[in-house]
Order: C-alpha cells, then sequence, then structure tokens
C-alpha cells in the first residue's frame, strides 16, 4: 500500500475515508497526540495515531467522529 493510499476496512475490507482527528493523550509517554479518524460505507470507524501512520488502526469508541 503506497503512503496516499487509504486503508482497508479491517471488519469489511472496504475503503476507508478520512473524518477528523481528535486530540487524545497517550497513556505510554504521557503525550497530547491526535488519533485519525477513519470510517468505512458500512459506518465501521476506526482510529490510530497520527504520528505513527505505520500503526495499525483500533476500533474509535466514538462513531460520531466518524466521516459524515
Amino acid at each position: 500500500m503506497s503512503i496516499d493510499a487509504a486503508p482497508a476496512c479491517p471488519q469489511c475490507g472496504a475503503a476507508l475515508r478520512a473524518g477528523s482527528m481528535a486530540l487524545c493523550r497517550r497513556a505510554e509517554d504521557d503525550r497530547r497526540v491526535c488519533r485519525m479518524v477513519w470510517a468505512c460505507s458500512d459506518r465501521h470507524v476506526w482510529w490510530k495515531w497520527a504520528d505513527r501512520p505505520a500503526s495499525p488502526l483500533e476500533p474509535c469508541p466514538y462513531p460520531d467522529l466518524g466521516p459524515s
């Protein structure tokens, strides 16, 4: 996957679309860092740390953050 390619939804395989960003506190280093929010057409919502592009997607506990 190229760096510009949208990731695929881990649940259904559909293309994910970028939504919003959420400023969160990361417990492991106690830093405030943005999480990029992604959602697919089936409304599965995922996020990952914006400063770690190779990190895996995690289920987002706030589904309203996904693209509308």
